[in-house]
């Protein structure tokens, strides 16, 4: 049994592959759909951020739209969720996840290489501070490099200093001088019906 905490990808029958942090992997679980979890951890993060109202997502659209491991068709978006579980113990021998990484692989043409673009990091308020977050971004980083990638990047609310701090320690840099656009509903929907619209820089 390791001390280590295990990383595992999300699959829509709950067949996932354990990923130690350290040591190699030891074996392969078979658990439950963990589309219920990583719903429950979009809600809990929304909550945390008093945005709760703003998510629309249900456990029947994010697995339609979520990628799982060794599943096909791909589908729009190519997003994963990696969960994170402590250390089983005699106690726990099949302790619950209480974290998770959601994200996708994107491009830089600049580069003409591929990265990952973390969409959310979350980790349970009662585990916080137990290098759970850090383990994520790890496994990410070695990501990239299996890949052959970049860079791993993500956003984050200005207001949230403390993970602005804890990004920063990891080795992360904020970009300044790029301000982040978005088109919600309303505004792609316009703009994919314009038509000869004035709108051209």
């Amino acid at each position: 049994m390791s001390d280590q905490p295990d990383i595992r990808l999300a699959t829509p029958e709950g067949e996932c592959i354990i990923h130690q942090i350290i040591h190699r992997w030891t074996h392969i679980l078979t658990r439950p759909p963990d589309v219920p979890t990583t719903y429950q951890f979009i809600l809990d993060l929304a909550s945390h951020q008093s945005s709760l109202h703003k998510v629309t997502a249900t456990p029947d659209s994010l697995l339609k739209t979520l990628s799982f491991l060794n599943a096909s068709p791909h589908k729009p978006g190519g997003a994963y969720t990696a969960l994170i579980t402590p250390p089983a113990t005699p106690e726990i021998p099949t302790p619950a996840p209480v974290g998770m990484a959601l994200f996708y692989y994107n491009y830089s043409s600049w580069r003409a290489a591929p990265g990952i673009y973390l969409e959310q990091l979350y980790v349970q308020s009662s585990v916080r501070g137990g290098g759970y977050g850090f383990k994520l971004l790890k496994y990410l980083a070695k990501k990239v490099v299996e890949i052959g990638g970049e860079r791993l990047e993500w956003s984050v609310l200005r207001e949230n200093e403390k993970s602005i701090r804890f990004y920063e320690r990891v080795g992360a840099e904020g970009r300044e001088e790029w301000v982040k656009m978005m088109l919600e509903e309303e505004g792609w929907g316009q703009l994919a019906g314009a038509v000869g619209a004035n709108v051209e820089n």
